[in-house]
């Protein structure tokens, strides 16, 4: 049996493990009533960024693919951006893992965002 495309995409990987940290880091940030609103809108955009990424392979690898990657890092970045805001109900270190975990995923999809409609105009 052939391995799904999807699972040997790195960056869907890392988005999973991400998504799965956060799992654990939200009873953390979710102690404090404030912490508890970031946290919701938290779990739906790193959430979004897997299903961005899973929708577009499940769509194939024609013009849809690039527009659910683009989403899927727009969703990254705003994920970014609240762990910058989260600094009040979780520890520094921790948010710099997460942050370039994110980092690593925007640089990754924007690579393939480049590489596929590259190919796509050629």
């Amino acid at each position: 049996m052939s391995q799904d495309r999807l699972e040997s995409f790195e960056t869907y990987k890392i988005a999973r493990q991400l998504f799965d940290d956060f799992w654990k880091d939200s009873a953390i940030a979710g102690q404090d009533y404030r912490g508890r609103e970031l946290v919701k809108q938290q779990i739906r955009s790193l959430d979004s960024i897997c299903a961005n990424i899973e929708e577009g392979y499940g769509r194939g690898f024609g013009k849809e693919l690039p527009q659910h990657l683009k989403i899927a890092r727009g969703e990254a970045r705003e994920s970014k951006g609240r762990f910058d805001r989260m600094k009040h109900v979780l520890p520094a270190d921790l948010i710099a893992q997460r942050v370039a975990a994110l980092d690593r995923i925007i640089g990754a999809l924007t690579n393939a965002i480049i590489s596929i409609e590259r190919k796509k105009n050629s």
